[in-house]
């Protein structure tokens, strides 16, 4: 009989190994069975009123996964136009999925959140319904992203799905109805390599207990390092520890010990 510590191994495993892959191996196919098995752990993802506020689209046919790839070049060229800096990733890499997976958010479901019924509260309360939707599709978007590792595939995940002109282009396509929106989009495929970890901030940095902990506060400095000068290497590097990187002392700077340490503010300054 599996105890709770056996349990516990066995998903900290699964979680461990999820990567945000972008290189396939050209020429391999999944059979809808194992399909199905993923899309079945994303129906169990929790969700705000237990709405289950999303359905899962799932492109398997070549000729169709094909025109929803011109879609997404599209969307990587207009990132790279108009949201300079970021380190945008071609999306040519998709041509080798053996299919693509879109979790759709049915916006209708926010009726089914918290709604004011005094309207000094109303901002409150539809701000934080979209949160709540958000979460939602998160949360099976997760799931999925788990179930693809466990069954011995990879995965990533698009998030250009949810922009108004990539989502127009999709539901054209798709042909799924105006109230929905392509928020995730999970690309799936066999890994063309064996798959490196990524950065992780220190586990006793991100946990505070019973009240928030000022010395795990993270500077608007360093945020603001991080994007300019860190990001572009630590979204991509194949090592959890950064402070590991042969070039951790020029690419970190000053804030090496913040980012690899139990405390990212020693003085406990908050701004």
């Amino acid at each position: 009989m599996e105890t709770p510590s056996d349990s516990y191994a066995h998903l900290i495993d699964v979680v461990r190994r999820r990567r945000s892959v972008r290189r396939f191996e050209a020429g391999r196919s999944v059979d809808r069975e194992t399909l199905l098995k993923i899309a079945e752990a994303g129906r169990w993802a929790p969700t705000g009123a237990n709405s289950q506020c999303f359905d899962i689209l799932i492109v398997d046919d070549p000729a169709m996964r094909e025109r929803v790839l011109d879609i997404f070049l599209a969307q990587s060229n207009r990132l790279i136009d108009h949201s300079k800096g970021f380190p945008a990733v071609k999306k040519t890499y998709m041509a080798n999925t053996v299919a693509i997976m879109m979790v759709l958010a049915d916006e209708r479901w926010k009726a089914a959140f918290p709604k004011a019924t005094t309207p000094e509260w109303e901002r409150e309360y539809a701000e934080n319904n979209e949160r709540i939707l958000l979460a939602s599709i998160g949360a099976a978007v997760q799931n999925i992203q788990l179930a693809v590792t466990a069954v011995g595939l990879t995965s990533a995940w698009l998030s250009g799905g949810g922009e108004d002109t990539t989502n127009d282009g999709l539901r054209k396509l798709l042909g799924y109805p105006a109230t929905s929106r392509a928020v995730g989009t999970i690309p799936i495929g066999v890994p063309e390599k064996d798959l490196a970890s990524r950065y992780r901030r220190p586990l006793e940095q991100i946990v505070h207990w019973n009240r928030y902990e000022p010395q795990k506060y993270r500077p608007q400095a360093l945020v603001d390092y991080y994007i300019s000068d860190v990001r572009q290497f630590a979204m991509y590097r194949g090592l959890e520890d950064i402070g590991e990187w042969e070039d951790a002392d020029k690419r970190l700077g000053a804030w090496r010990a913040a980012l690899t340490g139990p405390v990212a503010n020693p003085s406990g300054r908050i701004e």
